[in-house]
């Protein structure tokens, strides 16, 4: 049936899951797993999380959707919520991280032309990133594998080396109307940017008067523990994209900018059918209630430090395993090999995780996981290994 209709551009496993409920899911056949990819860093209080069921089933009963020539009262209050708890001040909400980017490049276009000239077009981006894939999007991901087969791309993008300060400085020039980067780069396999990088980067986008683009898709909304992942490096840019995590499950992405950023657009510049609707601003709520009210924020922070610790004396215990490294609940465990096989023999055993790069197995728990299933998860890993 998928082979018939479904069109082919994922390689998936041979499972379909029908329920879940905290880090569980249940296949059609009744199997337990547990989950540590997350949708990818989007379930970020786990399945069927109560508080969130208990959003929708009332949102749902009194308003879906309607268009973005009105108001809503969620969408209002999610906007100030997320202004209130970042350095930023407006937000435009949409469906994808891949959306979000698209905002965030036409924002520095136009604010390019603005703040300089026509040829202020350039939008610096890094090398072995990833923002999504849509034709924006895709031109600013520094991995030729997904960029070579739907050439040519918007032009005016120039990569330059993630945390080579020499090299951004070389590129960067009155030209460039911005640089957007990952604090962490995810599907890249899990690396980190260097404070002193960031830093100058930051420096540089002032005196050329270029936006500096955040990507938080995959690393924001509570990930490294802190809300947006540039306050755990103490650097504000004056864009952030956000995605996954926000909706928990639920489709939504937002870009959030500060006020000079923002400025440019005016009615007309941009548009989202269901963007903001009232549904996924309920829920965006209701996640950021739970992260900074009720104090989930806190856990990630000690389930990490828990779960960094056993997977180095995993490390100490098999050569396989090379390093341990990411912020918060966005771990990586670089492996000798190709991961896809220890990925692969988790699965068997009941333990979902995902790879990230050419030897990166990524590590994307719930943000609210609790101990006993992380434990869970180190003794389905520790025999695989073991029987490798």
């Amino acid at each position: 049936m998928a082979k018939e209709h479904i069109m082919n551009t994922y390689q998936r496993f041979d499972v379909i899951f029908e329920k879940g409920s905290g880090a569980r899911v249940y296949d059609t056949q009744g199997k337990e797993y547990i989950d540590f990819v997350s949708g990818i860093a989007v379930n970020t209080l786990g399945h069927a999380h109560p508080a969130i069921t208990k959003t929708l089933t009332e949102q749902s009963q009194k308003l879906m959707h309607v268009s973005n020539s009105y108001w809503t009262p969620s969408q209002l209050k999610l906007a100030e919520k997320l202004a209130q708890y970042s350095n930023h001040d407006q937000v435009f909400f949409c469906n994808s991280g891949t959306e979000a980017i698209e905002v965030s490049l036409k924002l520095a276009r136009k604010y390019g032309k603005i703040m300089g000239k026509k040829d202020k077009t350039e939008i610096i981006y890094m090398n072995n990133s990833f923002h999504g894939r849509t034709m924006g999007a895709l031109s600013v991901t520094g991995q030729s594998k997904y960029q070579k087969d739907f050439m040519p791309l918007v032009p005016d993008t120039t990569p330059v080396q993630f945390n080579d300060i020499q090299d951004l400085q070389n590129a960067i020039s009155n030209k460039t109307c911005a640089v957007i980067l990952e604090p962490i780069q995810g599907e890249g396999g899990i690396i980190e940017a260097d404070i002193e990088f960031l830093k100058e980067t930051r420096k540089l986008c002032k005196k050329f008067h270029a936006l500096l683009i955040f990507d938080e898709v995959q690393c924001g909304i509570g990930r490294l523990g802190t809300l947006f992942a540039y306050q755990s490096y103490g650097i504000i840019p004056d864009v952030i994209c956000m995605a996954k995590g926000l909706g928990g499950g639920f489709p939504m992405g937002a870009c959030l900018a500060t006020k000079e950023a923002a400025s440019v657009f005016v009615p007309g510049d941009h548009g989202n059918t269901f963007g903001g609707n009232p549904l996924a601003c309920s829920v965006g709520l209701t996640i950021l209630e739970e992260l900074m009210e009720h104090h989930v924020l806190d856990n990630v922070n000690l389930s990490s430090q828990y779960l960094v610790k056993k997977l180095n004396i995993l490390k100490q215990k098999y050569p396989i395993i090379k390093n341990i490294q990411g912020k918060g609940l966005l771990l990586g465990m670089k492996i000798e090999g190709d991961p896809k096989v220890i990925i692969h023999r988790c699965f068997e055993k009941g333990l979902l995780l995902v790879s990230a790069g050419q030897d990166i197995i990524r590590i994307l728990p719930p943000l609210n996981i609790k101990k006993e299933d992380i434990d869970a998860m180190l003794t389905i890993l520790n025999s695989v290994l073991e029987e490798l």
